[in-house]
């Protein structure tokens, strides 16, 4: 009925839209106007970023020179072709009032001033049509609350406090007996609904008062069609205010949000998910750059942006994992919850205890950890994962520290967490688990199991923003020679299909080539010659490319690859045996390890170049051949280089 309602107010009045001219007020909502903005003298606009309203309802707003018999046209901000005109009720010499249709929907709107053919926009604000009702209280139960959309209750919803999890009834009402030790409550966000965002974090829990009083926290739910969605896995942006860091992470900015619009124009609903080590604690008291400065800057990518705790995320003033992940809790949210997005289910866990075993006198400790998800997150997964009876829905699991360790050419399995078995067990019976990791800075993948996948990808940050700070390499490249970037999810229905994304690359850029008849890595070269200490240390980190191979050798690093790739070569008509290696990537030494030196700067030995096994390496006839490269993913994807050689070994090599 809403929607035939909605289509003949349509009608009513699309012969004059085509007509209107919309003037637009300076400035965004809750600002004021000059004192007239044009010949209707109306003034001082002040609107609210959201209204709560039950449905059919009244709306009131600051204004002058509204006059009784005006109207308020309302243009939904998502689809404008969704219009309503609604009737001004009641004005004063400050405000004006009008009564909100009942056809009008959740959502932000346009809202424009029509006086007879005259239109002026008055601002944007988001109208949230709340569910009227009381829910008692029962003895026992010290949260309560409603989760509905445009008013209507929403049944079957999860609701947890981090410990307890419950699910709504028909009314879409829960209860919960909580001891409220997190401070918040929250909601697994149904698949079809979307939260509303501050900016674009979104509002999928609601802080809590102490634990006599009974805290009512209603959830409020966007209706979309997100069975098709997009997932950017975003691990490791390390912003410090450092190493030009903020300038370069606006590079990673342009790329992500270029990617958004153009997965935005194509339909897609576009989701970020951080995996950890957005801040980095050492630098919240040396640089005062916090949680809280971290924030503007994740707000200006164009999507909602879900959060993973990374160990750099913790205080390193406190000595205790509780303590440690307070300011976390205070200013981005949940340490551990879960969401869905169309027909997947996403869960966030926190994987590091943190120990910090020397910060508790007022310095900063040792900062350390233990790879572990504690007993009580332990437990909260289980109930959350008890909820979800269909064991073939997919199941995305984000975590900071990998499950498991980097595997050898060989696809070894090494576990990494000290409890890596007891989170597996409790994904038994699940047939199709994705475990999303960071952390190391290098990309890898494991597949333990035939229902269980792990992908621990690389880092926006690439190694620490070192490579492209200014007077470097003037490049973005991680430990492992994949270029800094981010995942990129696909999601269609229960399909899942993913790619790794360079910053500054187009999405087909998935592997390097080197000739290795032209790498000489020398102090003569990349370091000072006059400093024999430094001379050794590179010899040392050069290692295989310490002079040419001279015997025709190629190297291909493909940092997506898994068992399910393939990698061929042909020289002509001729197919190369291609064997998979295990070294280190030649451009990440020159790139770091190098240019330290050459300032006569001790290269920190976590960020130093290791072996990966993501390598592939051939031998030509010649050193003058043309090589035909082909690599097909997982997928059926195939990524292609005409190889002419000799190649040039520089920093700004492809």
């Amino acid at each position: 009925m809403k929607q035939m309602q909605r289509q003949l107010l349509k009608l009513s009045f699309v012969g004059i839209m085509g007509g209107w001219l919309l003037c637009t007020l300076p400035g965004c909502a809750s600002e004021k106007g000059p004192e007239f903005i044009n010949d209707m003298e109306v003034s001082e606009i002040s609107i609210p970023a959201t209204f709560d309203v039950v449905s059919g309802g009244s709306i009131t707003f600051g204004g002058k020179g509204f006059k009784v018999g005006d109207k308020i046209l309302l243009i939904l901000a998502t689809d404008e072709q969704e219009t309503c005109l609604a009737n001004v009720t009641s004005v004063t010499t400050t405000s004006v009032t009008f009564a909100l249709p009942d056809v009008v929907n959740t959502g932000k709107y346009k809202l424009v001033l029509v006086r007879g053919d005259k239109t002026l926009s008055l601002g944007v604000a988001t109208l949230n049509i709340i569910a009227n009702f009381d829910v008692p209280d029962v003895l026992g139960m010290n949260i309560k609350g409603v989760v509905y959309s445009n008013g209507t209750g929403i049944p079957g919803v999860v609701v947890s406090d981090g410990y307890e999890v419950t699910v709504t009834d028909n009314d879409g009402v829960y209860y919960l007996a909580s001891e409220k030790k997190t401070g918040y409550v929250f909601i697994s966000v149904p698949r079809g609904y979307e939260v509303t965002n501050t900016v674009n974090a979104p509002q999928f829990f609601e802080r809590l008062g102490g634990i006599n009083v009974v805290d009512r926290r209603d959830f409020s739910l966007l209706q979309v069609d997100n069975d098709s969605h997009i997932l950017l896995a975003m691990p490791d942006m390390h912003l410090a205010n450092r190493n030009n860091d903020l300038s370069q992470f606006g590079q990673f900015l342009e790329d992500v949000n270029t990617l958004i619009t153009d997965y935005t124009a194509a339909g897609k609903k576009v989701y970020g998910l951080t995996l950890g080590d957005q801040t980095w604690d050492l630098y919240w008291y040396e640089n005062l750059f916090n949680l809280v400065s971290y924030v503007p800057w994740m707000n200006q990518i164009n999507c909602t942006v879900f959060n993973t705790m990374g160990n750099h995320d913790n205080d390193p003033y406190c000595a205790n994992d509780w303590t440690a992940e307070q300011a976390y809790r205070d200013v981005l949210g949940p340490t551990w919850y879960s969401f869905n997005l169309g027909k997947v289910h996403y869960v966030v866990l926190d994987n590091m205890e943190y120990t910090n075993a020397g910060g508790a006198s007022g310095k900063v400790g040792d900062r350390n950890y233990n790879n572990k998800i504690i007993t009580d997150q332990i437990e909260w997964l289980k109930k959350d994962l008890a909820t979800i009876t269909d064991k073939n829905t997919p199941v995305v699991v984000a975590m900071h520290v990998p499950l498991y360790k980097m595997p050898d050419i060989n696809n070894s399995v090494s576990v990494n967490l000290v409890n890596t078995q007891e989170f597996v067990d409790c994904l038994a019976g699940f047939t199709n688990v994705h475990v999303l990791s960071g952390h190391t800075h290098v990309n890898y993948s494991v597949v333990p199991s035939t229902s269980l996948m792990e992908h621990n990808i690389a880092a926006v940050c690439a190694t620490w923003w070192w490579t492209g700070k200014s007077g470097y390499a003037g490049n973005h490249i991680c430990k492992d020679g994949s270029v800094g970037g981010y995942a990129v999810w696909e999601i269609n229905d229960a399909n899942l299909e993913w790619y790794y994304k360079s910053i500054g690359y187009d999405k087909n850029y998935q592997f390097r080539t080197y000739d290795l008849n032209t790498i000489l890595i020398t102090a003569d070269k990349y370091a000072s010659s006059a400093n024999a200490t430094n001379a050794e240390k590179l010899a040392g980190y050069a290692g295989i490319y310490a002079s040419p191979s001279g015997n025709n050798e190629v190297l291909i690093n493909v940092w997506g690859y898994d068992k399910d790739w393939t990698v061929e070569v042909s020289e002509g008509a001729a197919p190369l045996t291609v064997t998979r290696v295990s070294q280190k990537d030649p451009l990440h030494i020159i790139s770091y390890e190098a240019k330290r030196l050459n300032v006569n700067a001790e290269p920190t030995s976590s960020f130093v170049t290791g072996n990966t096994s993501h390598l592939f390496k051939m031998t030509a006839s010649s050193p003058t051949t043309t090589l035909n490269i082909k690599v097909t993913d997982r997928f059926g994807h195939v990524y292609t280089e005409t190889m002419t050689r000799p190649k040039n070994f520089d920093y700004g090599m492809k």
